[in-house]
This record gives structure tokens, sequence and C-alpha cells, in this order.
């Protein structure tokens, strides 16, 4: 359980990093850049998503 907690947390992190980067600091220098950033960072949270669920039927101890 922690270690789907601590790949879910570091994908949002990821997540959140490349939005505030792409419209902060990349579209002063390349807006199809910030876009493409934004757009990759869109299609991060539905695999941590599936990350964090990684086999939730199994018994799991509570971390």
């Amino acid at each position: 359980m922690r270690q789907r907690k601590l790949a879910y947390g570091i994908m949002m992190g990821t997540c959140l990093t490349f939005i505030v980067l792409a419209w902060t600091v990349v579209r002063l220098y390349s807006t199809p850049a910030a876009i493409g950033m934004s757009v990759f960072a869109m299609i991060i949270p539905p695999f941590a998503a599936v990350v964090a669920n990684w086999n939730i039927d199994r018994t799991d101890r509570r971390d």
C-alpha cells in the first residue's frame, strides 16, 4: 500500500510540475511546447489512478 501511495504521489507531483512549468516558463519560449507538456500532463492522472488501485482486491495491510 505504501509503495502505491508513493508512486501515486510522484506521478501527480510530476503532473503538477509539468503544468506549472509549461505555463509559467516554457510558454515564454515556445507555445507549442507548453501545449505539448500540458497534453502529456493530462495523460498522467489516469495512469496514476491505475497504479494506486493496482491489485486492490488482494488482502493488503493498511500502512
